[in-house]
């Protein structure tokens, strides 16, 4: 005759009780092919000027005005720079020629006849990328040129066991709209759908599958799972 371990049984329970207690994201966000225009839509346009971000560094140079220029300067967390009389400057989305006419502005106001002020980019900011949520190796990743959503889950260690493939979520901000989209990661390996590109600053989220995670319990109990004793 046969009985169900106590023991067994009791790590089953807790299992079903883990993977039911697990949350899981339950995504309303549009699928593809919609998921992809939603990204082409907040794409930075192709040839666009660069905008100045937290984190670069720039020079100011402002003509025959040696001592109110800025051989080597940091763009603040604010998006901010701090100048010779003038003080805060915001620096942040826009492109070196607008800060250059801003600063113009600011010293011609009422400090200087005419200035020129010229604005050149020293250093960016590394641009990076997120991924959290069901993979090896979450965290803030250094973003390349040529980066996809394949290349980013490769670099956080692929999707764990337990991973909701069908629900991989990529956030994205472009001049402060936020956009988000989902994408199926076994379709895009198998060829069926594009492997959409990705671009710095990008959020990457993949779901929870509770039935895998189940199952991944169980295995990981199966010293204690001699499901059936006999007597």
């Amino acid at each position: 005759m046969r009985f169900w371990n106590p023991r067994a049984l009791a790590a089953l329970v807790g299992s079903l009780v883990l993977a039911a207690c697990q949350p899981t994201l339950k995504s309303d966000l549009p699928t593809a092919p919609a998921a992809y225009q939603v990204l082409e839509e907040a794409a930075s346009p192709e040839g666009a000027p660069y905008l100045i971000q937290p984190g670069d560094r720039v020079s100011i140079s402002i003509y025959q005005e040696q001592e109110l220029s800025q051989p080597d300067i940091f763009i603040d967390e604010a998006g901010k720079i701090n100048l010779p009389l003038i003080g805060e400057v915001q620096a942040s989305g826009r492109t070196p020629a607008e800060l250059a006419r801003a600063i113009e502005q600011a010293y011609g106001t009422r400090y200087l006849r005419n200035p020129q002020a010229s604005v050149a980019l020293r250093a960016l900011r590394p641009r990076t990328f997120t991924v959290e949520g069901q993979v090896n190796e979450p965290g803030v990743f250094e973003y390349q040129p040529g980066f996809t959503l394949l290349s980013a889950m490769a670099r956080a260690g692929s999707p764990s066991n337990d991973a909701k493939l069908d629900e991989v979520l990529v956030f994205r901000t472009i001049n402060g709209q936020r956009a988000g989209a989902r994408f199926d990661l076994t379709e895009i390996r198998a060829g069926r759908l594009d492997d959409p590109q990705l671009q710095p600053g990008d959020k990457i989220v993949v779901g929870y599958s509770a039935l895998r995670g189940l199952w991944r319990d169980i295995l990981t109990s199966s010293p204690l799972l001699a499901v059936f004793t006999q007597f």
